[in-house]
């Protein structure tokens, strides 16, 4: 399966946190989504996850927010990172 990086970031806040996210186009859908993206975006603080967007074999696009696991609609990237940075400002905001 051939992938082609469409974007991919990384940052370390001065607090510590992470940001990170990368997008692949496929050959070939990951099952069961049928987008042809391959993609994962996480917000780490203090080692935990507190927000993350990506699409698993088997399980398809999903979002962890403060360890709870919730289907995601994956609409286009663009969509995909905007979502991103609401999920990770919100959480920040609190």
């Amino acid at each position: 399966m051939a992938a082609q990086l469409i974007t991919r970031f990384k940052n370390v806040n001065p607090d510590g946190s992470i940001l990170e996210l990368g997008v692949w186009k496929l050959d070939t859908p990951v099952p069961p989504t049928e987008h042809g993206y391959k993609y994962r975006a996480v917000y780490v603080l203090n080692g935990q996850r507190i927000v993350g967007f990506d699409n698993e074999r088997g399980k398809g696009d999903h979002c962890h927010m403060e360890g709870i696991e919730v289907p995601y609609t994956f609409i286009s990237v663009a969509q995909l990172v905007e979502d991103f940075i609401e999920a990770v400002a919100t959480r920040r905001a609190s």
